[in-house]
């Protein structure tokens, strides 16, 4: 059974955080979907995932471009079934049973916009109250520190 972790980025922008999160699923043998609400972020974070040095290569690809291939999949609305690791960001919702079927959810949330976080505390309170394990992650001096725990992870 899977487990949430929300990660409140306030001292690295997505584009920062992201990639290195992928990594560290990627690392593990994980495939990877990165859902969002909206296309251009998507595509934003697509560029992104393509830049970095040659031996952080990192296969992936956008909705509807030979979804089943891609390691790491962006996409809006994409279901989470064969992934092992669903990160939501901009708020894109996950359910219980996606969590429950996967290694590892994640929800990455701008801990300076007054809207993510109040988003993201919605999708916290939701998903504890139905019993899936969380854990809730800050950045604290350039690293990231457990805050609160919620069920078994």
């Amino acid at each position: 059974m899977g487990a949430v972790y929300f990660y409140h980025l306030t001292e690295s922008p997505l584009d920062q955080a992201l990639p290195q999160l992928v990594d560290r699923a990627a690392g593990q043998g994980w495939r990877v979907l990165i859902r969002g609400r909206r296309m251009p972020l998507l595509e934003r974070l697509d560029a992104v995932l393509w830049q970095g040095p040659p031996d952080s290569f990192r296969a992936h690809g956008l909705a509807g471009d030979h979804d089943a291939d891609q390691p790491i999949l962006l996409g809006v609305d994409t279901p989470a079934a064969g992934f092992d690791c669903v990160m939501s960001v901009d708020g894109a919702d996950l359910t219980p049973a996606e969590i429950a079927a996967s290694k590892r959810a994640c929800v990455l949330f701008d801990g300076h916009d007054g809207d993510a976080l109040q988003r993201a505390r919605g999708q916290w309170k939701a998903l504890t109250s139905a019993s899936v394990a969380a854990q809730y992650w800050a950045q604290d001096d350039g690293r990231w520190v457990k805050k609160a725990e919620s069920g078994a992870v």
